[in-house]
């Protein structure tokens, strides 16, 4: 038996790929199904499940293509109701994989088809449980993403409550916790840094599975804190129930080389996004004017989702060299599909091209305590307010970025501003934003604030120690 974590950091996403005698079966996969299909083959294996444990909202799963490519079954839960051919299993279904068996669970709380994976071993007994969305490491799923008019949030937390006691709770200790997303996440609240556990260190460890907890306690706790979800989130609840363009196609349309000229031409003429992906400190020196600045090496997809309200808008995209097919694909994950091309050459041909650029300003933390001495500064900020109330730059307002697009007209478009975040990543995206709408005077503070705290200015602090004591 061959049981993989297959984990995709940006996404904090976990699919999972389970072998016995020759089959093979993958949950949640990914959008790009090429490294399951090239496993399975690797080992000789035919792939004849594909299991969904809900319909995701965080990404775009490679259900439909992986089936297609491989004559698997694509299965759900109850409940499901998808619009292309799937085996909708019954609650305690068992479904044979070589010398092992896979029991379904179903688990609804998080969405009313959520389903839970029970893995039996050669000799029968217990070993793993796929759980979805259902139950995290350190948290359980947000119950207010399949929310109607019909059932509320509390009506969601209070079944997956039933569910948790009644499925999960009563598995032995031994038995090991694959979910399908860890910290960085946004389908939960208070996820852990590890991405699999035992079930009995989650019953000591877990808020919401702790010994006593009536369901009145769990709906409260659970309900408590949630912050709206991104907007791209009932969009890919929709892809994944509809249906999506292959990747094939996805790929031939974002990987087309355009000319400086016909860059400029697609961008004037289509209304298309530029979206520039290189490193924030590289994007501050110079870009595209009104260019949009999301780095691939940060939380990528997520904040493209969060960020750009459309996913069938055009996106023209200024990448480093030799990471083309890698943006298109990580935005296909979330449901991106209309990237029409890339700047060949990068920013260094549309210099050579003679085109205009922008810059954005960026000075250091020790820069910044130099100009405080001079003059009151405002400063912004952007991230989360749990972020910002652990620790924070005195008389610094906090509007995160998260929903920049929502309080941008709470900032003075023509006062000089400083932004920070925790490190950089995120205030550069928001400097980005805020140029390409028209704010002129803005200034990105490098380090963000762990580079504040370090320096000699003063900060407001609830678990933080700054340099100045303050």
């Amino acid at each position: 038996m061959i049981v993989e974590q297959i984990y995709t950091g940006c996404l904090a996403q976990g699919a999972y790929y389970i072998e016995s005698k020759g089959e093979a079966a993958v949950i949640d996969p990914l959008r790009e199904i090429t490294p399951y299909i090239e496993k399975a083959k690797k080992n000789g294996a035919k792939i004849k499940y594909v299991l969904e444990t809900h319909f995701h909202a965080d990404f775009v799963s490679g259900h439909i293509d992986l089936a297609k490519a491989t004559g698997a079954a694509i299965v759900y839960g109850p409940n499901a109701q998808p619009a292309f051919e799937a085996h909708i299993a019954t609650d305690g279904e068992v479904l044979l994989l070589g010398d092992i068996t896979i029991h379904v669970l179903h688990t609804p709380g998080h969405t009313m088809e959520s389903t839970t994976y029970l893995l039996r071993n050669e000799e029968g007994k217990d070993y793993a449980i796929f759980t979805g969305d259902t139950l995290f490491i350190g948290d359980v799923g947000r119950p207010d993403l399949a929310a109607k008019s019909t059932f509320t949030q509390e009506d969601l937390a209070a079944t997956l409550y039933d569910s948790l006691q009644s499925k999960v709770m009563p598995l032995a200790d031994e038995v090991l916790v694959y979910p399908a997303h860890g910290v960085g996440s946004a389908c939960g609240k208070n996820m852990s840094k590890d991405t699999y556990d035992t079930l009995g260190r989650q019953k000591q460890t877990n808020y919401a599975l702790r010994a006593g907890l009536t369901k009145e306690q769990f709906v409260k706790e659970v309900t408590d804190g949630l912050l709206p979800p991104p907007a791209y989130f009932p969009i890919n609840v929709q892809m994944n129930k509809e249906g999506y363009d292959a990747i094939e196609e996805v790929l031939n349309r974002g990987l087309h080389a355009l000319s400086p000229d016909a860059f400029e031409t697609a961008a004037n003429e289509m209304d298309a996004l530029i979206l520039d992906t290189r490193k924030p400190d590289v994007f501050t020196k110079a870009f595209i004017p009104n260019s949009i600045n999301i780095g691939i090496d940060g939380s990528f997809a997520p904040w493209v989702g969060t960020l750009i309200p459309d996913v069938k808008q055009l996106i023209l995209l200024v990448t480093d060299k030799g990471r083309e097919e890698e943006v298109v694909t990580r935005l296909a994950r979330v449901g991106y599909d209309y990237a029409i091309g890339y700047l060949d050459g990068g920013l260094e041909a549309w210099q050579k091209a003679g085109k205009e650029t922008d810059r954005i300003e960026s000075i250091s933390a020790t820069e910044l305590a130099k100009r405080l001495q001079q003059s009151p500064l405002e400063v912004v900020d952007v991230r989360k307010p749990t972020e910002y109330e652990t620790g924070h730059m005195e008389n610094a307002s906090n509007v995160p970025l998260d929903y920049i697009n929502d309080h941008m007209a709470e900032l003075n478009k023509y006062s000089e501003l400083y932004l920070y975040c925790a490190g950089g990543y995120r205030s550069m995206i928001t400097a980005s934003i805020l140029r390409a709408r028209g704010f002129e005077k803005l200034v990105n503070i490098e380090g963000g604030f762990k580079a504040i705290a370090a320096a000699d200015i003063p900060c407001s602090a609830a678990n933080y120690t700054c340099k100045s004591g303050k």
